[in-house]
């Protein structure tokens, strides 16, 4: 059964930050932040880990990571409010997917053909070793098409992603012509981040048919507590050449610490470009997308969780 829900967005509205926060480039716009239990089509809304606007349909696709049922949700969103219009299945090439079979990520609108291009992590755990792939869908979410993963980041017993922490960014390139996928974290043959210094995961640029075209290192921060994590969230193309990238950490003492990079990987440069926090409290910020007007959004995936939050967060990037 179709239900549309007009979801009541929280505003923050605008406000001055100290030039020391922050790089002059971003300014705070405001933020929605979503009611616990909403319902659509029947599926509780939550785990929103990437997101895109379609300007076909001048809807956004938000992806969810819900390992159980992976699927999308069709919406609106700007900065008066976010609504969501319907619930679409993620479905494989032999029909649905098993339950923890995939691990949806992130999710791009494709220009050329207006289908969705979506990331999902896979598994590694001490008895199931599934790969992570990126895969074109149909925009009824059927699966059309698999691009090739490379040997060196497949799972395999001694090598490959971490558990957690594999395909989790996604961004279109040069008008569509490239797929860049971001690696959340470094392989499990490489050192983890430590307060020292930080993580080195992987960046891996194929052309949109699966030909491998680079693969970068990508320096992730030092962790800024003991007890953190942190980890490559999202890219996102800016342009030619030049990427933003989130990085977020996580402390359970201190919460999340949110940064947003321009990196450009051919001459090996990361720039500082904000620190969420000194905006407002963020939650498990996770996906990123330009929005019609040049907005950039970013939302957080809850983990349906009672204590997280879906929250959508506006930015101007000068």
């Amino acid at each position: 059964m179709f239900r549309r829900l007009l979801l009541v967005p929280v505003m923050l509205g605008l406000f001055a930050v100290p030039a020391q926060a922050h790089g002059p480039e971003v300014r705070f716009l405001g933020q929605h932040v979503l009611p616990k239990g909403l319902v659509v089509d029947g599926t509780t809304v939550g785990g929103i880990s990437g997101l895109d606007y379609d300007p076909r349909s001048r809807k956004w696709i938000l992806i969810s990571d819900d390992r159980v049922a992976p699927r999308f949700y069709e919406g609106r969103l700007d900065r008066s409010k976010v609504e969501f219009t319907a619930a679409r299945s993620l479905t494989g090439p032999n029909g649905p997917y098993a339950p923890g079979t995939v691990d949806p990520e992130d999710v791009r609108v494709d220009s050329w053909t207006g289908d969705l291009l979506w990331s999902q992590e896979g598994d590694r755990t001490p008895t199931t070793l599934i790969d992570p792939s990126v895969q074109f869908s149909r925009k009824d979410g059927s699966f059309k098409q698999a691009l090739p993963t490379p040997e060196s980041l497949k799972m395999k017993p001694e090598s490959g992603p971490r558990q957690n922490q594999a395909f989790e960014g996604l961004t279109f390139a040069l008008g569509g012509t490239l797929v860049v996928t971001a690696l959340e974290g470094p392989l499990v043959t490489e050192p983890p981040a430590t307060v020292e210094k930080g993580a080195v995961s992987r960046v891996f640029v194929q052309t949109r048919t699966g030909r491998p075209v680079a693969t970068y290192r990508y320096q992730q921060e030092p962790l800024f507590a003991a007890d953190a994590s942190t980890g490559v969230t999202a890219i996102l193309e800016r342009s030619p050449g030049v990427y933003l990238v989130l990085e977020r950490s996580f402390s359970p003492t201190l919460g999340n610490k949110v940064r947003l990079f321009e990196y450009r990987p051919l001459q090996n440069k990361k720039r500082f470009l904000a620190d969420i926090g000194t905006f407002t409290k963020p939650d498990n910020l996770e996906g990123m997308a330009w929005g019609p007007d040049g907005t950039l959004w970013l939302v957080s995936d809850d983990n349906f969780s009672a204590s997280q939050v879906t929250q959508f967060i506006a930015l101007a990037l000068r």
